[in-house]
């Protein structure tokens, strides 16, 4: 946690020095905190990039009372109305993202999404959330969508949590994306009664517990991002569906 009274200031990237200082921060996390790596990657800048960079809007967080210019905290973002910049989303190099294109509903894929160790617990996130939301009602989004990780690329460790998401939180046919064939790793690999729900929940990363609040579900299958070292899992949030209370609590003007 900071060791001193965080002041927040949440906007959107307005410029490549923006867009490095994301990269930046997830090189610091997903790199040297995860193992992760890619073709993109710069070791030597500690940058870790891709090409869909240039083409998304990135929202940032930082603490101005913390010395330098460093983003605590990254959201990398995507609407349906930005996708002819790149020709498509992230998302569809691990899922087919068919139902949701062929749906006519406002679309967001969210990605790239993490918060400096210093500022993990709750505020810094809550900053981020409130800044998303704000976005989602601006743009009139009516779907959100992106991979979110679990640490590692081995699925036998991380049977129990996939199990749980597969039986308790699969995504209704009308959201069901499916992981591509030549990558599906199924999750149903522990049976509903067997599930130790209690130990399961707590393995599930914060990120996609956070989602899950707001009534969002997981598409079917994972898949295994051996260069990253995690396994993924779609996560779909139907907006009409976040409940009034949970809006309540992140009510408020931010970044459009």
């Amino acid at each position: 946690m900071a060791a001193h009274r965080p002041e927040f200031e949440l906007r959107l990237a307005a410029g490549e020095a923006d867009i490095r200082a994301a990269q930046r921060l997830r090189y610091e996390v997903f790199v040297e905190e995860l193992g992760g790596d890619g073709a993109l990657v710069d070791h030597a800048a500690r940058l870790e990039r891709d090409a869909f960079d240039a083409h998304y809007d990135h929202l940032l967080l930082f603490d101005r009372a913390r010395p330098g210019d460093a983003a605590i905290g990254v959201y990398r973002l995507m609407r349906d109305d930005m996708v002819h910049r790149v020709g498509r989303y992230y998302s569809e190099s691990e899922y087919d993202l068919g139902v949701l294109k062929a749906s006519g509903r406002r679309l967001l894929e969210l990605g790239r999404s993490c918060v400096h160790p210093d500022y993990r617990g709750g505020a810094a996130l809550m900053q981020l959330w409130r800044g998303l939301l704000g976005y989602v009602e601006c743009h009139g989004i009516e779907v959100m969508f992106g991979v979110a990780s679990f640490h590692g690329s081995d699925p036998a460790p991380l049977a129990q949590p996939l199990s749980l998401l597969h039986h308790r939180h699969l995504a209704p046919p009308a959201l069901r994306v499916r992981a591509l064939p030549e990558h599906f790793q199924r999750m149903d690999l522990v049976p509903e009664a067997e599930i130790d729900r209690v130990a399961a929940m707590r393995a599930v990363p914060a990120l996609i517990k956070a989602y899950l609040r707001l009534g969002g579900f997981v598409g079917e299958g994972a898949f295994i991002d051996a260069p990253f070292n995690t396994t993924d899992v779609c996560v779909v949030v139907d907006i009409a569906r976040v409940p009034d209370s949970v809006r309540a609590i992140y009510a408020r003007e931010d970044p459009t």
